[in-house]
């Protein structure tokens, strides 16, 4: 039986509803019901330290919903009454609480040693005896930082330059000892999981590791539409040998179907629900985590465009800029916006902005325009100022 075949655009459109961004939004106020639903769609939002111009993990409901308050998202994840844990789902992630269970195996694993980083999996295993201490300290005066530790160590060297302290609770972190109670500052605020999580997900059973796997892969299609083997496999970083023996699993039960598209090297899976809508109208700034553009390869597939992450990249090596930006417009990703939040200042910084070859500045523009409006207001900022850098900057500055 031959494969079904899409072609890119259909592929392209498939990605887009899958992630949200086939449906309007929202013509009122942003209540948390709209936030639900995105997370229960894309199922995880990355969380990162760069706040030059805001959280990452904001910007991937602002590119869906527009304006909406954060303390939406805070609520959810830190209120007394959450609904959301903190985790390495995609790197450091927030998720629905319903996914916690599903994460067990991969915190057993880390307990072990296993699926850590090198140098973090090291030092849980010669630090041993430490950890434990730490371990008991968390019990005994959680919730805390690991600036807060009786230690009082900070900084002072180890893997990433942290701590003594702060290697043991993020070994403790990975290995579901201890989880995210709050943050200060963004500081992670380290607590026993009983004292934060609802009981009724810490008395969830735990599935056998073959079944969270192959429900992390239903997730992962269902938040991608089409995919390769590769894209389902990091949307939740999950092993290569566990991956495609789940994946054998699924296509043999008929939960996932093998297809193949236009321009793809590698064969592709269907989630059975992907909706192929006609037209995408969509215009939103994504932020460089989000799900839709974070496996860069696929972004490359599916969009023609190649993406990197600037602010890790020496500055003479930067195009675009620091902070960049892909602007999606219909279908397509069409430009590319360095951004900063002149806060002291109430401004929002458009320090350069690049239209994709064979797009037109002029059909861009005013699309964007009105997204940095909406972006602006949103950060509480009361103006947008454009710099002249960039072939799409004189048609934003056209616009005023």
């Amino acid at each position: 039986m031959a494969k079904e075949r899409f072609s890119a655009a259909e592929a392209r459109r498939i990605a887009l509803a899958a992630q949200g961004f086939a449906e309007a939004r929202p013509a009122g106020a942003v209540d948390a019901r709209h936030v639900r639903r995105v997370l229960e769609r894309v199922g995880v939002f990355q969380i990162d330290s760069v706040n030059v111009l805001v959280r990452s993990h904001y910007l991937p409901l602002h590119a869906r919903l527009g304006g909406y308050a954060t303390a939406l998202l805070d609520r959810l994840a830190y209120d007394r009454r959450r609904t959301l844990f903190e985790y390495w789902g995609h790197e450091a992630s927030l998720m629905p609480l319903a996914l916690q269970p599903l994460m067990r195996w991969r915190m057993e694993r880390a307990w072990r040693g296993q699926g850590l980083y090198g140098g973090l999996a090291r030092f849980g295993q010669e630090r041993a005896d430490y950890v434990r201490r730490v371990l008991a300290e968390v019990a005994d005066r959680g919730p805390l930082t690991a600036g807060e530790l009786s230690d009082g160590s900070r900084g002072e060297g180890g893997w990433w330059g942290w701590s003594d302290g702060k290697q043991a609770l993020e070994f403790l972190f990975w290995a579901g000892r201890v989880t995210t109670a709050s943050r200060r500052h963004f500081e992670r605020v380290y607590d026993l999981p009983e004292r934060v999580l609802p009981r009724d997900v810490l008395a969830a059973e735990t599935p056998p590791e073959a079944e969270a796997q192959r429900r992390l892969l239903r997730l992962s299609a269902r938040a991608l539409g089409i995919a390769t083997e590769r894209d389902l496999r990091d949307y939740f970083r999950l092993p290569v040998v566990d991956t495609r023996e789940r994946l054998a699993e699924l296509v043999e039960a008929g939960e996932l179907r093998p297809v193949a598209v236009e321009g793809w090297e590698r064969p592709a899976f269907l989630d059975p629900s992907a909706r192929l809508p006609r037209r995408i109208a969509a215009a939103a700034l994504l932020s460089p985590f989000d799900s839709l553009i974070w496996e860069r390869d696929r972004t490359l597939r599916l969009f023609g465009f190649h993406y990197r992450l600037a602010f890790y990249t020496p500055a003479e090596r930067r195009t675009h800029g620091y902070y960049v930006l892909p602007f999606l417009m219909g279908d397509r990703l069409v430009g590319r916006v360095d951004l900063k939040a002149d806060r002291a200042g109430r401004r929002l910084l458009v320090l350069a902005a690049h239209a994709e070859p064979g797009a037109d500045p002029a059909a861009i523009a005013p699309a964007l325009h009105g997204e940095l409006a909406g972006l602006a207001r949103w950060l509480g900022l009361d103006d947008v100022a454009v710099a002249p850098q960039g072939d799409l900057a004189p048609a934003l500055l056209r616009i005023g």
